[in-house]
């Protein structure tokens, strides 16, 4: 089984991405503009692979050859025509999005999609010239653990379309559900609400965020709890997330001073070291 499997953006998202293709047996190509972050991000890649190891979960065998399957690019000018998938993984800002899906529709993808998590496809898709052939991917973090693709199906989006990212889903050993476009499709849209009021709960003193957690994870059965989610999705993320779905939805989805003022200090979760928890080593403290 082989193919062309192209990632854009080698954040956290793209990395995870990039990670559970090269396992599906694809050729990668993660496309990166930032030279020192590609270099991470090959590089902790390379750590994943060899935890699976060590845990068991990979063969040395296998490791090696996800290793060799991946390849590093400096921008999309690099990928030849007629790649099976490409995804978009770029921060969830709209100008951005659709300046790298329209250069990305001129690599001739059979199938383009996005990561983003609630920006409205119809929105990304203006300016493409074949829409068609364009929908929402919405992979979870950590990518290689969580099940879950959200396939969001825009106006345009045709049937075949759908059908071959149902079809991805399955190479990539994900479940998908499909949806409509609609800002903040089913997941963020429950997932911020919940996630943007344990944070005002934190702001009101109701309790500490460890213990508002356990709450959620022990009283409704949440395999993590809404502000360890935030952490691990990144702060930056949720407030983006949250001022899309306020111009849509109105101030029910306001993000609350804290979340603003957590991100303006540089407190973005996990992947800064500070968030609700401290983590160190990629490990909550």
């Amino acid at each position: 089984m082989s193919g062309r499997f192209v990632v854009v953006g080698a954040g956290t998202m793209g990395l995870g991405i990039a990670y559970v293709a090269a396992g599906a047996g694809y050729a990668v190509e993660l496309v990166e503009v930032d030279p020192d972050r590609g270099a991470d991000a090959v590089r902790r890649l390379g750590e994943l692979w060899d935890r699976a190891v060590q845990r068991g979960k990979l063969t040395a065998e296998a490791a090696t050859a996800n290793r060799v399957r991946v390849t590093l690019r400096a921008g999309l000018a690099e990928v030849a025509e007629g790649p099976d998938v490409i995804v978009e993984a770029v921060p969830e800002r709209l100008d951005l999005k659709r300046a790298v899906l329209r250069q990305a529709e001129g690599r001739r993808p059979a199938l383009l999609g996005s990561n983003t998590s609630s920006i409205p496809i119809a929105e990304l898709a203006d300016g493409l010239d074949r829409p068609a052939d364009f929908l929402g991917l919405h992979f979870f973090n950590p990518v290689w653990a969580m099940a879950l693709l959200e396939v969001v199906v825009g106006a345009a989006t045709a049937p075949q379309t759908t059908e071959a990212a149902v079809a991805l889903a399955a190479r990539l050993g994900k479940d998908p559900v499909v949806v409509r476009d609609m800002p903040g499709f089913a997941t963020s849209r429950l997932g911020v609400t919940l996630g943007l009021e344990a944070i005002r709960m934190v702001a009101d003193g109701v309790a500490a965020p460890a213990d508002i957690d356990k709450a959620m994870v022990l009283g409704y059965r949440h395999p993590v709890g809404p502000l360890e989610l935030t952490d691990l999705v990144g702060l930056d993320v949720r407030l983006d997330i949250a001022r899309t779905l306020q111009a849509a939805y109105g101030d029910r989805f306001a993000p609350p001073p804290l979340l603003v003022e957590m991100v303006a200090a540089g407190r973005l979760g996990k992947k800064s070291g500070q968030g609700f928890y401290t983590w160190e080593g990629g490990v909550k403290q």
